[in-house]
């Protein structure tokens, strides 16, 4: 049956929703907000070191088949803790995680937001083949079903009888099943490790759970090629992309290197990629560009370190990209891949 929100009360100050944080993610946070007050010291002390700003960083002549030069990048609304997970919904407005508000919200292009539903560490979330969203409850370790009402219902929780760690981000298979990663970065605070390996598993319509992949230290961001023969695994820890051949009976093999994010300023994070295969991968200092074959074209710096991302508007030529405490949007010249309405 589905349930209103998870046992137990939800924090309601910021040093209670830091206390409820796992051990990991309030480390970031400490450390995060120590580096920026150690920087704007410095500035004001000898003026050298500028703040963060957004930049378009073209690595290859390539990159302005992307962007426009003159490209904007304009915030939708601010004014959250940790912003995760987007997606478009087509009747104009977005679904946004934040992890250390323990919310899911409606966001309007107006920056007015409301409260979905209240869950403890909310991350990455898409859309099923019937618009209904799926999100990566990280303190219920389970991928859940949300309602329009704010209602859950847990697909799945566990392995082989064992809960998963912390499932990060999720998206939907050309199959129609439903794929997605499960490290030990958001482990609930206190909690046991059951698996003792960070996976990506595939989640079929009748509740059957498949292991695909378990030797990477944390997976992360996945997405899934056009054509439905990639698969695309980031890890935050090694800090490169992955790339394996999707076969049709759901499962991956030759495993390889796709491409590596090792300069300091941020991991491998959430990604999407464009009707034509092209990549768009949280790294360093933005949103990297990748064509297909792995060739990292440029970046998009960004004011805030970003999280995540998803495609949107009419076409799905907009980037919505969740970026610390604000939700920013950019155009794009290309259409992105969006699974969900292919299936």
């Amino acid at each position: 049956m589905p349930k209103a929100n998870p046992p137990g009360p939800i924090p309601t100050t910021i040093f209670e929703r830091m206390k409820w944080l796992p051990r990991a993610k309030r480390f970031w946070l400490a450390a995060t907000g120590l580096a920026c007050a150690c920087l704007l010291l410095v500035g004001f002390q000898n003026g050298s070191r500028a703040p963060r700003k957004f930049e378009l960083m073209a690595l290859m002549p390539q990159f302005w088949n992307f962007i426009d030069h003159d490209a904007e990048l304009t915030t939708v609304a601010d004014g959250f803790g940790f912003t995760e997970g987007p997606v478009w919904d087509p009747a104009g407005l977005l679904y946004v995680s934040d992890e250390s508000l323990n919310k899911i919200f409606r966001v309007y292009l107006d920056g007015r937001k409301e409260t979905l539903i209240e869950l403890g560490d909310p991350d990455g979330n898409t859309f099923d083949s019937h618009l209904r969203l799926l999100d990566c409850a990280s303190v219920l370790r389970a991928i859940i079903r949300i309602d329009p009402n704010g209602k859950y219902t847990v697909l799945a929780d566990r392995y082989q009888g064992h809960r998963f760690n912390s499932p990060n981000d999720v998206v939907m298979g050309p199959d129609g099943a439903i794929y997605f990663t499960d490290p030990t970065l958001d482990l609930p605070k206190g909690q046991k490790q059951e698996i003792p390996f960070q996976g990506v598993y595939r989640l079929d319509a009748r509740g059957n759970i498949k292991l695909l992949v378990k030797d990477m230290s944390q997976p992360n961001g996945l997405a899934f090629s056009p054509d439905g023969k990639r698969l695309y695994v980031d890890d935050s820890e090694q800090k490169n992309i992955r790339v394996f051949d999707f076969l049709a009976d759901g499962a991956v093999s030759n495993e390889r290197i796709f491409g590596e994010e090792k300069e300091p300023g941020g991991v491998p994070d959430g990604m999407k990629v464009d009707e034509s295969g092209n990549l768009f991968v949280v790294g360093p200092k933005g949103i990297w560009i990748w064509d297909a074959n792995g060739k990292h074209l440029g970046t998009i710096a960004l004011p805030q370190q970003p999280a995540n991302l998803t495609w949107g508007e009419k076409d799905y030529s907009t980037l919505y990209i969740t970026a610390g405490t604000s939700v920013y949007r950019i155009a794009t010249k290309v259409h992105g891949f969006v699974p969900y309405l292919r299936n």
